[in-house]
């Protein structure tokens, strides 16, 4: 099992930058698949990237692609993701995952969830 603390959360102007970052526990983090995901309220939590075991693949959504950028460092047991050009529609709850498959980046490959960080964007 993984814990997941997730920080660097705020508020920002549209067009401006933040990065998250995911701190984990347990031994098994640099065999795991980490990603990222967000909730915005009222909607369902969406898928917003990911990344395998070792750094070398990684995959976003559509909204997402160009503007942030995930990365994860096995030492120090952290994911992270650089986010610019922030948009309003990027306002949510970042909650950061674990996924036991190494190499999946799908949704439904990620089992182990943290509480999640605010993500404000003003217009």
């Amino acid at each position: 099992q993984v814990q997941l603390v997730e920080s660097g959360g705020g508020l920002v102007q549209a067009g401006g930058s933040l990065r998250l970052s995911c701190a984990a526990s347990g031994r098994t983090f640099s065999s795991h698949a980490m990603g990222w995901f967000r909730q915005a309220p009222g909607k369902e939590r969406e898928f917003v990237a990911a990344v395998t075991w070792s750094g070398s693949r990684t995959d976003y959504a559509d909204s997402v692609k160009g503007r942030f950028t995930i990365s994860r460092d096995n030492v120090k047991k952290t994911v992270y993701l650089q986010m610019n050009s922030l948009k309003p529609e990027d306002t949510a709850v970042y909650i950061c995952a674990a996924g036991a498959n190494p190499y999946g980046l799908r949704a439904g490959d990620f089992g182990s969830w943290g509480q999640g960080t605010q993500v404000t964007v003003s217009s």
